[in-house]
């Protein structure tokens, strides 16, 4: 961004608190704010399940990494477009498990912290309107722990060659996480994301699992 001429601005402990702190700036100076979850993101996310599901219509799961929703929300939305029955499931972080306490609750609840290096999972506070439709969406949320993300990273790289980020990582994490009750079924896992550095990705490639890094106001 900063090699376009735009101003990048570091704020705050998390993703929430950078989130607060965008919408103050926002309406301060009268810039426009693209939220984390929208309905054209949606749309747009949307369109990898649609063609999951074009290609292979039959699958009898798949699971979706949760941050701020939008990626299960296009999901949940491709099947439900298609007619299919597909389970869907959800996956966070045991760092991060607001997505899955408010779903196991009923209703939205916050944490204190969401200290992951997957950060792509990293949220404290989950976004209403997506709650709404993941809640009644979703089959179940699985949480899974650095360590499991960190192996996973590993093994997608060892196994295809591809590159994933945490969170992109975390639905093969959960998925193996699952595999005795997985066992016999057609399951399909969202790779979300690559958006990984360097030195996270070599440090998880000689068997480490990084430490989170935090940015001070």
């Amino acid at each position: 961004m900063r090699a376009f001429g735009g101003e990048v601005i570091e704020y705050g402990r998390d993703f929430d608190e950078a989130r607060t702190e965008a919408r103050r700036l926002a309406a301060e100076t009268g810039l426009f704010l693209v939220p984390p979850f929208h309905e054209e993101i949606v749309r747009g996310v949307s369109s990898y399940g649609l063609e999951l599901f074009t290609a292979v219509p039959d699958l009898d799961a798949v699971y979706v990494p949760i941050g701020c929703g939008s990626g299960i929300c296009g999901v949940i939305a491709a099947r439900e477009a298609l007619g299919l029955k597909t389970e869907v499931i959800g996956v966070v972080s045991t760092h991060a498990p607001a997505a899955k306490l408010s779903f196991e609750a009923g209703r939205l609840i916050e944490t204190e912290t969401a200290l992951t290096f997957a950060d792509g999972m990293a949220v404290r506070i989950p976004v209403e309107e997506a709650f709404a439709i993941y809640s009644n969406g979703a089959s179940r949320i699985v949480a899974v722990s650095d360590e499991e993300v960190a192996e996973a990273m590993r093994l997608i790289y060892r196994a295809t060659h591809n590159v994933a980020e945490g969170a992109g990582a975390a639905s093969l994490a959960a998925m193996l996480k699952e595999a005795s009750a997985m066992r016999g079924r057609k399951v399909g896992l969202i790779l979300s994301g690559a958006n990984v550095d360097a030195e996270v990705f070599q440090k998880v490639l000689g068997g480490e699992t990084p430490p989170v890094a935090t940015v001070s106001k």
